[in-house]
């Protein structure tokens, strides 16, 4: 496998697509040698294969705002690999949602989904709707016309988006409320949805809690615990939430939540009501965390800064890609930090990867860490398939099961020495799968 010659052609083809590329580059780095050491997969072409999309669907979305003005959006469906499985993964609606947004986190989603062990292929989409300010029925018909563009390339069988930033439990109720009406069905062709009409009853908080356990998983290799440990979270919405309310519970210190305004800080830790309080400050659409300072004593807003020159035992960032660059690294290493896991997708800048894997630093990247959303996802799917319920108890126990095993394979294939290499352990062996899938199923 020539790496430069691959990153080379990929670069002319998508000279402005920076985030997918980055996405690429990450993997083939990491995969390079076991590539070389097996040349089936050079023989079948299957890099080159791999890191192009099967198919990318672009549609106008038209419709109507309260008064009476004819609004234009763009929708986009990325479906990416689906050697495994059904094509898998979130829609993302978010001003900033561009074409190379959506390749990045579709390949992403075929190795975070192979890593689940099941059986999932890799997708993406959304539409770069602005939410702030729109009323609940704007948002409503947004929805409904999203959907009556996106329900021609899905299916229960062939893709099943999920939500994702801009996307919660209403956003998908909307979207399956016009898909099951325009198709006359009840399917499982959507996740995340309510409980009552055929959601997993923990997917809200899956994608946090299946990091905290990824991250219970990495201590323990050290022979330490999280119980006591203090930790800044970056982000303030689901996947915080559930980050923060998971860590509260096991007996860490969450001291730092963070919005595009700034961050908290909050050396008491947070508690039931304070972990609450995050979802209403998301809910109520401002977009800020500065309330927080204001609600609780002894907290500090500081404003126009990223949490992470806060002195930490652990640093997760939940909120989006790339925000934790090369000098937040050196800040964190200076002020001892033990441990980092993306839970946002691709949430670390490669300088700052490189900084805390030159420092023997744990860290280990989003497509293991938050792989558990996708995989409560996937039991969703499973559930809907069977026509069944679980409780709470039941599907924490698979999501437990499932991230130990991503765990166990990030170490199998990760390890450098003494040290975890986990970035390369998680490329491996989510490569594995979905390269082999590909072989067996011929060239079609």
């Amino acid at each position: 496998m020539d790496v430069k010659k691959i990153l080379a052609d990929l670069k002319t083809k998508h000279p402005d697509e920076p985030l997918f590329l980055q996405a690429v580059e990450e993997v083939l780095d990491s995969i390079k040698d076991y590539v070389k050491a097996n040349p089936k997969y050079d023989q079948y072409k299957i890099i080159e294969r791999m890191v192009e999309p099967d198919r990318i669907f672009t549609f106008k979305v038209e419709w109507v705002d309260d008064k009476g003005q004819i609004q234009v959006n763009t929708g986009y469906r990325v479906q990416f690999n689906n050697a495994i499985g059904p094509y898998k993964g979130g829609l993302r609606f978010h001003p900033s949602v561009k074409l190379d947004t959506l390749k990045f986190l579709g390949f992403e989603q075929t190795f975070k989904n192979s890593l689940t062990t099941l059986p999932m292929g890799g997708g993406k989409g959304g539409s770069d709707f602005n939410a702030k300010g729109r009323s609940e029925n704007e948002i409503m018909r947004f929805c409904q016309a999203f959907m009556m563009e996106l329900q021609k390339y899905i299916g229960p069988e062939t893709d099943v988006p999920a939500g994702d930033i801009g996307v919660g439990g209403r956003e998908i109720g909307y979207m399956y409320g016009i898909y099951k009406k325009l198709r006359n069905e009840n399917t499982g062709v959507l996740t995340g949805k309510g409980s009552g009409w055929g959601g997993s009853i923990l997917r809200p908080e899956a994608t946090g809690f299946g990091a905290v356990y990824f991250v219970q998983s990495m201590l323990k290799t050290q022979k330490k615990d999280i119980k006591g440990m203090t930790v800044a979270v970056s982000g303030f919405g689901n996947v915080a939430w559930g980050a923060a309310t998971k860590a509260t519970e096991l007996g860490a210190k969450v001291v730092c939540i963070s919005g595009p305004d700034g961050y908290i800080y909050d050396p008491a830790g947070m508690d039931e009501e304070k972990i609450a309080y995050m979802l209403e400050l998301r809910s109520s659409n401002n977009d800020v965390v500065a309330p927080y300072a204001k609600k609780f004593k002894g907290s500090k807003f500081v404003a126009g800064k990223k949490p992470w020159e806060v002195k930490v035992d652990i640093a997760l960032p939940c909120a989006t890609q790339n925000e934790l660059a090369k000098e937040d690294a050196e800040k964190l290493i200076k002020n001892g930090v033990k441990l980092v896991a993306e839970v946002s997708n691709m949430g670390c800048q490669p300088g700052a990867i490189h900084a805390f894997q030159k420092a023997k630093i744990m860290f280990a990247p989003g497509k293991a860490v938050n792989a558990g959303g996708v995989s409560v996802s996937g039991l969703e799917m499973s559930q809907n398939a069977e026509k069944l319920s679980w409780t709470a108890a039941e599907v924490d126990a698979k999501l437990h099961q499932i991230m130990a095993s991503i765990h166990e394979n990030c170490v199998k294939y990760g390890k450098e020495g003494k040290y975890i290499n986990y970035v390369k352990g998680a490329n491996i062996a989510g490569f594995i799968k979905v390269a082999d899938s590909m072989i067996e199923l011929g060239v079609c």
